[in-house]
Protein backbone atom coordinates (compact mmCIF):
# COMPACT_ATOMS: atom_id res chain seq x y z
CA UNK A 1 0.00 0.00 0.00
CA UNK A 2 1.20 3.66 -0.77
CA UNK A 3 0.81 6.34 1.18
CA UNK A 4 0.12 10.04 0.09
CA UNK A 5 2.87 12.17 0.70
CA UNK A 6 1.12 14.19 3.77
CA UNK A 7 1.51 17.55 2.14
CA UNK A 8 -0.67 16.58 -0.49
CA UNK A 9 -3.83 15.52 1.46
CA UNK A 10 -5.19 18.39 1.39
CA UNK A 11 -4.73 19.31 -2.18
CA UNK A 12 -8.28 18.40 -3.88
CA UNK A 13 -11.39 19.84 -5.15
CA UNK A 14 -12.77 20.91 -1.97
CA UNK A 15 -16.15 20.84 -3.09
CA UNK A 16 -16.18 17.05 -2.86
CA UNK A 17 -16.60 17.73 0.97
CA UNK A 18 -19.58 19.24 0.01
CA UNK A 19 -21.29 15.90 -1.28
CA UNK A 20 -21.29 12.78 0.07
CA UNK A 21 -21.22 8.76 -2.06
CA UNK A 22 -24.60 7.79 -2.96
CA UNK A 23 -26.83 6.79 0.14
CA UNK A 24 -28.26 4.10 -2.48
CA UNK A 25 -25.37 2.33 -3.13
CA UNK A 26 -23.98 2.51 0.67
CA UNK A 27 -27.26 1.59 2.40
CA UNK A 28 -27.07 -1.75 0.24
CA UNK A 29 -23.70 -2.20 1.07
CA UNK A 30 -23.88 -1.89 4.64
CA UNK A 31 -26.80 -4.31 4.32
CA UNK A 32 -25.64 -6.49 2.23
CA UNK A 33 -23.40 -8.64 4.39
CA UNK A 34 -26.69 -10.09 6.23
CA UNK A 35 -27.15 -13.88 5.19
CA UNK A 36 -29.79 -14.77 3.01
CA UNK A 37 -31.36 -11.22 2.72
CA UNK A 38 -34.16 -10.77 -0.03
CA UNK A 39 -33.03 -7.65 -1.68
CA UNK A 40 -35.58 -5.18 -3.11
CA UNK A 41 -32.82 -2.78 -2.84
CA UNK A 42 -30.88 -1.96 -6.55
CA UNK A 43 -32.78 -1.24 -10.00
CA UNK A 44 -30.82 -4.34 -11.74
CA UNK A 45 -33.11 -5.67 -13.77
CA UNK A 46 -32.91 -9.84 -13.13
CA UNK A 47 -34.13 -10.13 -17.00
CA UNK A 48 -31.54 -11.10 -19.65
CA UNK A 49 -30.29 -9.26 -22.31
CA UNK A 50 -32.18 -9.84 -25.36
CA UNK A 51 -30.27 -12.70 -27.23
CA UNK A 52 -30.23 -10.73 -30.80
CA UNK A 53 -28.84 -7.67 -28.87
CA UNK A 54 -25.95 -10.03 -28.11
CA UNK A 55 -25.80 -11.47 -31.24
CA UNK A 56 -25.32 -8.09 -32.82
CA UNK A 57 -22.60 -7.32 -30.14
CA UNK A 58 -20.86 -10.51 -31.31
CA UNK A 59 -20.78 -9.48 -35.04
CA UNK A 60 -19.60 -5.99 -34.30
CA UNK A 61 -16.87 -7.81 -32.73
CA UNK A 62 -16.29 -10.18 -35.76
CA UNK A 63 -16.28 -7.57 -38.37
CA UNK A 64 -13.56 -5.46 -35.83
CA UNK A 65 -15.64 -3.01 -34.90
CA UNK A 66 -13.30 -2.30 -32.43
CA UNK A 67 -12.01 1.22 -32.88
CA UNK A 68 -12.90 4.98 -31.98
CA UNK A 69 -16.20 5.97 -33.82
CA UNK A 70 -17.29 9.37 -34.41
CA UNK A 71 -17.55 11.45 -31.04
CA UNK A 72 -20.97 11.64 -30.91
CA UNK A 73 -21.70 7.96 -31.89
CA UNK A 74 -21.91 5.99 -35.13
CA UNK A 75 -24.61 7.50 -37.91
CA UNK A 76 -26.16 3.78 -37.08
CA UNK A 77 -27.26 4.25 -33.57
CA UNK A 78 -28.51 7.92 -34.11
CA UNK A 79 -30.44 7.10 -36.94
CA UNK A 80 -31.69 4.15 -34.91
CA UNK A 81 -32.28 6.56 -31.95
CA UNK A 82 -34.49 8.84 -33.94
CA UNK A 83 -36.68 6.38 -35.42
CA UNK A 84 -37.32 4.78 -32.21
CA UNK A 85 -38.00 8.48 -30.44
CA UNK A 86 -40.64 8.91 -33.41
CA UNK A 87 -42.05 5.36 -32.98
CA UNK A 88 -42.43 5.38 -29.46
CA UNK A 89 -42.32 8.78 -28.18
CA UNK A 90 -43.88 11.11 -31.15
CA UNK A 91 -40.74 13.27 -30.99
CA UNK A 92 -38.97 14.26 -33.88
CA UNK A 93 -35.10 14.93 -34.21
CA UNK A 94 -32.47 15.30 -36.48
CA UNK A 95 -30.33 12.49 -35.96
CA UNK A 96 -26.43 14.19 -37.02
CA UNK A 97 -27.45 17.22 -35.12
CA UNK A 98 -29.67 16.78 -32.12
CA UNK A 99 -28.46 13.48 -31.00
CA UNK A 100 -25.33 12.92 -28.98
CA UNK A 101 -24.51 8.88 -28.00
CA UNK A 102 -23.00 8.82 -24.21
CA UNK A 103 -21.62 6.39 -21.53
CA UNK A 104 -24.65 5.32 -20.14
CA UNK A 105 -27.42 7.76 -18.87
CA UNK A 106 -24.94 8.76 -16.28
CA UNK A 107 -22.52 10.23 -18.29
CA UNK A 108 -25.69 12.06 -19.66
CA UNK A 109 -26.69 14.00 -16.73
CA UNK A 110 -23.29 14.90 -15.79
CA UNK A 111 -22.28 16.31 -19.70
CA UNK A 112 -25.69 18.12 -19.47
CA UNK A 113 -25.02 19.96 -15.84
CA UNK A 114 -21.60 20.76 -16.93
CA UNK A 115 -22.72 21.90 -19.76
CA UNK A 116 -24.60 24.21 -18.12
CA UNK A 117 -23.61 25.18 -14.79
CA UNK A 118 -21.87 28.33 -13.65
CA UNK A 119 -21.05 28.98 -10.32
CA UNK A 120 -24.57 30.23 -8.39
CA UNK A 121 -27.11 28.84 -10.93
CA UNK A 122 -29.97 27.35 -9.75
CA UNK A 123 -31.33 24.58 -10.60
CA UNK A 124 -35.02 23.06 -9.50
CA UNK A 125 -34.90 19.19 -8.37
CA UNK A 126 -38.53 17.90 -7.22
CA UNK A 127 -37.49 15.59 -4.51
CA UNK A 128 -37.66 12.52 -3.99
CA UNK A 129 -35.60 12.00 -7.00
CA UNK A 130 -32.87 9.83 -7.98
CA UNK A 131 -29.92 10.77 -5.79
CA UNK A 132 -27.08 11.57 -8.66
CA UNK A 133 -28.86 14.96 -9.63
CA UNK A 134 -27.94 17.30 -6.97
CA UNK A 135 -24.21 15.78 -5.81
CA UNK A 136 -23.64 16.77 -9.55
CA UNK A 137 -25.11 19.65 -9.25
CA UNK A 138 -23.05 20.95 -5.86
CA UNK A 139 -19.83 19.65 -7.16
CA UNK A 140 -20.35 21.90 -10.43
CA UNK A 141 -21.06 24.94 -8.17
CA UNK A 142 -25.03 24.80 -8.68
CA UNK A 143 -27.51 25.39 -6.63
CA UNK A 144 -30.41 22.96 -5.80
CA UNK A 145 -33.75 24.43 -5.11
CA UNK A 146 -35.25 21.26 -3.18
CA UNK A 147 -39.13 21.39 -3.95
CA UNK A 148 -41.11 18.91 -1.74
CA UNK A 149 -43.54 16.77 -3.63
CA UNK A 150 -44.73 14.74 -0.90
CA UNK A 151 -47.73 17.08 0.29
CA UNK A 152 -49.14 16.87 -3.89
CA UNK A 153 -49.17 13.28 -4.58
CA UNK A 154 -45.45 13.35 -5.79
CA UNK A 155 -45.90 15.24 -8.12
CA UNK A 156 -44.67 18.62 -9.40
CA UNK A 157 -47.28 21.29 -8.84
CA UNK A 158 -47.69 24.12 -11.95
CA UNK A 159 -48.55 26.06 -9.22
CA UNK A 160 -45.73 25.39 -7.10
CA UNK A 161 -43.43 25.39 -9.64
CA UNK A 162 -44.49 28.84 -10.88
CA UNK A 163 -44.26 30.26 -7.55
CA UNK A 164 -40.77 29.03 -7.61
CA UNK A 165 -39.88 30.19 -10.62
CA UNK A 166 -41.06 33.98 -9.88
CA UNK A 167 -39.10 33.87 -6.43
CA UNK A 168 -35.52 32.44 -7.15
CA UNK A 169 -33.75 34.45 -10.10
CA UNK A 170 -30.98 32.41 -11.22
CA UNK A 171 -32.86 29.61 -12.06
CA UNK A 172 -31.54 27.99 -15.15
CA UNK A 173 -33.40 24.70 -15.43
CA UNK A 174 -35.97 22.73 -13.94
CA UNK A 175 -35.36 18.80 -13.31
CA UNK A 176 -38.46 15.97 -14.24
CA UNK A 177 -38.05 12.34 -13.94
CA UNK A 178 -40.74 10.69 -14.27
CA UNK A 179 -41.38 7.93 -14.28
CA UNK A 180 -40.11 8.34 -10.97
CA UNK A 181 -37.27 6.94 -9.22
CA UNK A 182 -38.26 6.39 -6.29
CA UNK A 183 -41.70 6.84 -6.30
CA UNK A 184 -42.93 5.05 -9.59
CA UNK A 185 -45.35 8.49 -10.07
CA UNK A 186 -45.48 8.79 -14.10
CA UNK A 187 -47.03 12.14 -15.09
CA UNK A 188 -50.49 12.24 -17.27
CA UNK A 189 -50.76 14.05 -20.63
CA UNK A 190 -52.63 16.89 -19.07
CA UNK A 191 -50.00 17.23 -15.71
CA UNK A 192 -47.29 17.53 -18.33
CA UNK A 193 -49.32 20.14 -20.56
CA UNK A 194 -50.15 22.09 -17.23
CA UNK A 195 -45.95 21.98 -16.53
CA UNK A 196 -44.96 22.84 -19.90
CA UNK A 197 -47.59 25.67 -19.75
CA UNK A 198 -45.51 27.36 -16.60
CA UNK A 199 -42.35 26.49 -17.86
CA UNK A 200 -42.93 27.65 -21.97
CA UNK A 201 -43.48 31.48 -19.63
CA UNK A 202 -39.89 31.62 -18.46
CA UNK A 203 -36.51 31.44 -20.25
CA UNK A 204 -35.34 27.68 -18.64
CA UNK A 205 -34.58 24.81 -19.80
CA UNK A 206 -36.66 21.69 -18.90
CA UNK A 207 -34.13 18.78 -18.18
CA UNK A 208 -36.23 15.38 -18.48
CA UNK A 209 -34.91 11.87 -17.39
CA UNK A 210 -36.57 9.58 -19.17
CA UNK A 211 -34.92 6.28 -18.73
CA UNK A 212 -37.81 4.11 -17.47
CA UNK A 213 -40.42 5.94 -20.17
CA UNK A 214 -41.15 2.71 -21.46
CA UNK A 215 -41.71 0.93 -18.15
CA UNK A 216 -45.29 2.46 -18.27
CA UNK A 217 -48.61 0.48 -17.64
CA UNK A 218 -51.73 2.31 -17.03
CA UNK A 219 -51.37 5.01 -19.64
CA UNK A 220 -49.43 6.05 -22.17
CA UNK A 221 -46.02 8.32 -21.58
CA UNK A 222 -46.01 11.65 -22.48
CA UNK A 223 -42.42 13.87 -23.19
CA UNK A 224 -42.56 17.70 -22.41
CA UNK A 225 -40.56 17.79 -25.00
CA UNK A 226 -43.81 17.13 -27.18
CA UNK A 227 -44.86 20.68 -25.79
CA UNK A 228 -41.55 22.39 -25.63
CA UNK A 229 -38.99 21.14 -27.85
CA UNK A 230 -37.44 23.73 -28.06
CA UNK A 231 -36.47 24.11 -24.59
CA UNK A 232 -36.16 20.66 -23.63
CA UNK A 233 -33.23 18.65 -22.98
CA UNK A 234 -33.90 14.56 -23.20
CA UNK A 235 -32.02 12.34 -21.56
CA UNK A 236 -32.37 8.33 -21.99
CA UNK A 237 -30.81 4.76 -22.69
CA UNK A 238 -30.75 1.44 -22.98
CA UNK A 239 -30.08 0.57 -19.30
CA UNK A 240 -34.05 -0.15 -17.88
CA UNK A 241 -36.33 -1.37 -20.67
CA UNK A 242 -33.18 -3.65 -22.79
CA UNK A 243 -31.93 -4.93 -19.34
CA UNK A 244 -28.82 -3.50 -20.64
CA UNK A 245 -27.04 -1.55 -17.53
CA UNK A 246 -24.25 -3.08 -18.13
CA UNK A 247 -23.65 -2.03 -21.47
CA UNK A 248 -23.70 1.60 -20.54
CA UNK A 249 -25.40 3.11 -23.83
CA UNK A 250 -27.51 6.68 -23.20
CA UNK A 251 -28.07 9.87 -25.41
CA UNK A 252 -29.17 13.04 -25.09
CA UNK A 253 -31.70 14.85 -27.55
CA UNK A 254 -31.71 18.58 -27.49
CA UNK A 255 -32.02 21.41 -30.52
CA UNK A 256 -28.46 21.69 -32.38
CA UNK A 257 -26.98 25.15 -30.85
CA UNK A 258 -27.48 23.51 -27.14
CA UNK A 259 -25.73 20.21 -28.15
CA UNK A 260 -23.27 21.80 -30.34
CA UNK A 261 -21.64 23.18 -26.42
CA UNK A 262 -22.12 19.54 -24.73
CA UNK A 263 -20.11 17.68 -27.30
CA UNK A 264 -17.06 19.16 -26.07
CA UNK A 265 -17.72 18.28 -22.43
CA UNK A 266 -18.54 14.69 -23.82
CA UNK A 267 -15.47 14.53 -26.16
CA UNK A 268 -13.04 15.60 -23.36
CA UNK A 269 -14.69 12.90 -21.09
CA UNK A 270 -14.60 10.15 -22.68
CA UNK A 271 -13.92 11.04 -26.22
CA UNK A 272 -16.80 8.23 -27.60
CA UNK A 273 -18.84 5.22 -26.01
CA UNK A 274 -17.79 2.03 -26.94
CA UNK A 275 -18.07 0.94 -30.79
CA UNK A 276 -19.42 -2.65 -29.44
CA UNK A 277 -21.73 -1.10 -26.74
CA UNK A 278 -23.02 1.25 -29.83
CA UNK A 279 -23.40 -1.47 -32.35
CA UNK A 280 -25.62 -3.76 -29.35
CA UNK A 281 -27.46 -0.76 -28.34
CA UNK A 282 -28.41 0.15 -32.40
CA UNK A 283 -30.33 -3.43 -32.78
CA UNK A 284 -31.66 -2.51 -29.64
CA UNK A 285 -33.08 0.90 -30.36
CA UNK A 286 -34.44 -0.47 -34.12
CA UNK A 287 -35.65 -4.26 -33.16
CA UNK A 288 -36.22 -3.86 -29.96
CA UNK A 289 -39.99 -2.90 -29.76
CA UNK A 290 -41.26 -6.18 -28.59
CA UNK A 291 -38.46 -6.63 -26.20
CA UNK A 292 -39.82 -3.47 -23.83
CA UNK A 293 -43.66 -4.78 -24.71
CA UNK A 294 -42.23 -8.25 -22.91
CA UNK A 295 -40.43 -6.63 -20.04
CA UNK A 296 -42.66 -4.30 -19.64
CA UNK A 297 -45.45 -7.26 -18.58
CA UNK A 298 -43.12 -9.14 -16.76
CA UNK A 299 -42.84 -5.86 -14.56
CA UNK A 300 -46.49 -5.25 -14.22
CA UNK A 301 -46.74 -8.33 -13.04
CA UNK A 302 -44.25 -8.02 -10.16
CA UNK A 303 -45.72 -4.86 -9.63
CA UNK A 304 -49.19 -6.47 -9.04
CA UNK A 305 -48.06 -8.94 -6.90
CA UNK A 306 -46.02 -7.37 -4.85
CA UNK A 307 -48.80 -4.54 -4.46
CA UNK A 308 -51.33 -6.55 -3.56
CA UNK A 309 -49.13 -8.49 -0.79
CA UNK A 310 -48.82 -5.08 0.85
CA UNK A 311 -52.48 -4.15 0.45
CA UNK A 312 -53.50 -7.38 1.83
CA UNK A 313 -50.98 -6.55 4.56
CA UNK A 314 -52.23 -3.08 5.86
CA UNK A 315 -49.16 -1.72 4.13
CA UNK A 316 -49.66 2.02 3.04
CA UNK A 317 -47.73 2.50 -0.37
CA UNK A 318 -47.86 4.64 -3.53
CA UNK A 319 -48.68 2.62 -6.69
CA UNK A 320 -46.71 3.39 -9.15
CA UNK A 321 -47.96 3.62 -12.40
CA UNK A 322 -44.08 3.42 -14.15
CA UNK A 323 -40.23 2.29 -13.45
CA UNK A 324 -39.97 -0.52 -11.09
CA UNK A 325 -39.79 0.63 -7.84
CA UNK A 326 -42.41 0.87 -4.96
CA UNK A 327 -42.78 3.51 -2.35
CA UNK A 328 -44.06 2.18 0.90
CA UNK A 329 -44.79 4.37 3.65
CA UNK A 330 -42.96 3.50 6.76
CA UNK A 331 -44.82 1.87 9.90
CA UNK A 332 -46.39 4.53 12.21
CA UNK A 333 -44.60 2.64 15.05
CA UNK A 334 -41.38 3.70 13.56
CA UNK A 335 -42.62 7.86 13.90
CA UNK A 336 -41.42 8.00 9.93
CA UNK A 337 -37.89 7.18 11.01
CA UNK A 338 -37.22 5.65 7.03
CA UNK A 339 -33.64 4.42 7.91
CA UNK A 340 -34.02 3.00 11.29
CA UNK A 341 -37.21 0.91 9.73
CA UNK A 342 -35.24 -0.31 6.86
CA UNK A 343 -32.20 -1.39 9.38
CA UNK A 344 -34.62 -2.99 11.26
CA UNK A 345 -36.23 -5.00 7.97
CA UNK A 346 -32.89 -6.44 7.34
CA UNK A 347 -31.91 -7.18 10.98
CA UNK A 348 -35.03 -8.97 11.97
CA UNK A 349 -36.88 -9.65 8.22
CA UNK A 350 -34.30 -10.59 6.18
CA UNK A 351 -35.58 -8.21 3.62
CA UNK A 352 -33.48 -5.40 1.76
CA UNK A 353 -35.03 -2.04 0.60
CA UNK A 354 -33.84 2.07 0.28
CA UNK A 355 -34.70 4.28 3.22
CA UNK A 356 -36.65 6.95 1.33
CA UNK A 357 -34.34 9.87 2.53
CA UNK A 358 -31.95 8.61 0.26
CA UNK A 359 -33.55 10.75 -2.22
CA UNK A 360 -33.96 13.96 -0.63
CA UNK A 361 -36.94 15.64 1.36
CA UNK A 362 -39.17 14.47 -0.47
CA UNK A 363 -38.71 11.02 0.78
CA UNK A 364 -38.49 11.21 4.02
CA UNK A 365 -40.38 8.71 5.84
CA UNK A 366 -40.79 6.17 3.10
CA UNK A 367 -38.92 3.30 1.72
CA UNK A 368 -38.06 2.14 -1.56
CA UNK A 369 -38.72 -1.25 -2.90
CA UNK A 370 -37.31 -2.23 -6.13
CA UNK A 371 -39.30 -5.06 -7.97
CA UNK A 372 -36.82 -5.52 -11.02
CA UNK A 373 -35.73 -8.20 -8.54
CA UNK A 374 -37.42 -12.19 -9.10
CA UNK A 375 -40.55 -12.91 -8.55
CA UNK A 376 -39.06 -15.48 -6.52
CA UNK A 377 -37.26 -13.05 -4.64
CA UNK A 378 -40.62 -10.46 -4.34
CA UNK A 379 -42.52 -13.64 -2.82
CA UNK A 380 -39.68 -14.25 -0.30
CA UNK A 381 -39.88 -10.73 0.66
CA UNK A 382 -43.53 -10.55 1.07
CA UNK A 383 -43.74 -13.76 3.42
CA UNK A 384 -40.67 -11.99 5.25
CA UNK A 385 -43.01 -9.05 5.54
CA UNK A 386 -45.37 -10.64 6.70
CA UNK A 387 -43.82 -12.27 9.41
CA UNK A 388 -41.85 -9.28 10.79
CA UNK A 389 -45.25 -7.81 11.03
CA UNK A 390 -46.87 -10.40 13.06
CA UNK A 391 -44.28 -10.88 15.12
CA UNK A 392 -43.85 -7.06 16.46
CA UNK A 393 -47.93 -6.84 16.64
CA UNK A 394 -48.23 -9.81 18.97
Amino acid sequence: MTNLKQALENTYNHRLDLVKASKIRSFDNEISAIPDLAKLTIGEPDLKTPEHIKQAAIRAMEEDQTHYTAQAGTAKIQEAIVGYLQRNHNLHYQADTEIVVTVGATEAIYAVFKTLVNPGDQFILPTPSFALYEPIITLLGGEVIDIDTSATNFRLSPTVLEDTLATHFKVKAVLLSYPNNPSGVTLTEDEVHALATVIKQHNVYAITDEIYSDLVYDFEPYSIARDSQDQTIYISGVSKAYAMTGWRIGFVAAPEAFLKRLRKVHAFMVTCPSAIDQAAAAEAFLNGDSDIETMRASYQERRDVLASGLTRLGLEYLKPAGAFYLFMKVPAEFEGDDRHFAITLAQEAKVGVIPGSAFGKGGNGYVRLSYASSMTVIKRALERIEQFKNEREN
